[in-house]
């Protein structure tokens, strides 16, 4: 069974003042206004059973004796205020504590004022090469925008709101719960109105009274050169509408780029590899290698080792703050060992072995003079 006491965070010695600020304190954390957790509304009604049976000093009495079973047993109710719902936290304070009680600068919010509305995401894929140059794109979005046919009001025709009957107009209404201690009062958002304290008798037809409907929009979007993959765009006002005139959400767009099978990003340099034969490495080279840019000579230095780079710059991707500032195209040397020969070039790689082996011979007498 559940310790009233351990619940509200106190000893079994603890005063009523105590018990009280208790409550305040774990209310605020277990509202489920504030609190988005799913257990949080079942918490906080036990909060109320806590409170409201320690604040009690028979039913306390029974309860630290013989338990929530006990209670039970004694003919008390046990369901606690808030069994059949609860009002915002300042209306669970006020009517707990009286009118007045201050939590932190936090008010009741009116369903009459303006609302913005939601932010809206929209993931896109694109091409590595558009992500480096950059691309514009027509994408389609579906949000809610203000129905045209009666400017957001919900009404049909340029009809008023009438006064809600259940609330008075008050947007709020008593709630009253029968203990065998008496009758447990609190103030509670009007279910018929919602708080807004009018409710539309003729609603529009186009939006059914939403004052918003669920449209298709076209918008054509300019992705910036030098994006990579999950880079973020916002476009202000085009996510929903705000209500009662409020503004609307932002749509952010988030980017997934391609990977490429050329090129390798890193920041704002790009990778590709070069494969060379030895004679290449040896002798040197112009290769024309494909760039950002199309096609390009390279100068591959004689005695260029496996593994060595050869830079181009200014042909990575653009800085996407700085446009005109670009990384550079690193080409990363594979020397490839050829595994099929004609006997013309075995002849010559004989050869140059024979020619290699008699320079090292060669280094090798040398040395030995230098160290008789």
């Amino acid at each position: 069974m559940a310790d009233y006491y351990e619940i509200l965070g106190i000893d079994r010695n603890a005063t009523k003042d105590d018990i009280k600020s208790a409550f305040r304190k774990m209310a605020r954390k277990w509202h489920p206004d504030i609190n988005k957790a799913p257990e949080a509304e079942a918490k906080f009604k036990e909060l109320g059973k806590a409170y409201e049976t320690l604040m009690d000093d028979e039913k306390r009495a029974t309860y630290d004796r013989f338990g929530e079973d006990g209670l039970q047993n004694a003919g008390f109710n046990t369901a606690g205020p808030f069994a059949n719902g609860f009002g915002d936290l300042e209306e669970v304070f006020n009517s707990f504590f009286g009118g007045g009680f201050g939590f932190g600068g936090r008010s009741r919010r009116d369903p009459n004022a303006p609302q913005g509305g939601d932010d809206l995401r929209l993931d896109i894929e694109i091409e590595f090469e558009d992500a480096v140059r950059g691309i514009t794109r027509e994408i389609k979005i579906d949000h809610l925008e203000t129905c045209p046919s009666c400017k957001g009001t919900g009404t049909k025709d340029g009809a008023r709101p009438v006064t809600c009957q259940t609330c008075n107009g008050r947007g709020s209404v008593q709630q009253t719960t029968r203990t065998v201690l008496g009758q447990f009062t609190q103030i509670v958002t009007c279910p018929h109105c919602h708080g807004k304290g009018t409710v539309i008798t003729d609603p529009c037809s186009d939006c059914k009274g939403q004052g918003r409907k669920d449209v298709e929009k076209k918008l054509e979007i300019k992705i910036p050169a030098g994006v990579d993959n999950g880079s973020k765009m916002r476009l202000s006002h085009e996510g929903d509408a705000g209500i009662n005139g409020g503004i609307a959400g932002d749509l952010y767009i988030v980017l997934h780029v391609k990977p490429s099978l050329y090129y390798k990003r890193d920041g704002i340099n790009v990778y590709t590899k070069l494969d060379i034969s030895p004679a290449q490495a040896v002798l040197g080279d112009t290769v024309k290698i494909k760039t950002l840019d199309g096609e390009k000579d390279i100068s591959i230095p004689a005695g260029i080792q496996n593994g060595e780079t050869v830079k181009i710059r200014g042909a990575g991707v653009p800085n996407i703050s700085k446009p005109a500032v670009r990384g550079e195209h690193i080409v990363v040397i594979s020397i490839k060992t050829p595994t099929h020969i004609s006997n013309e070039e075995k002849v010559l790689y004989q050869k140059l072995y024979e020619l290699q082996a008699k320079k090292q011979e060669s280094v090798k007498d040398k040395l030995k003079g230098v160290f008789k």
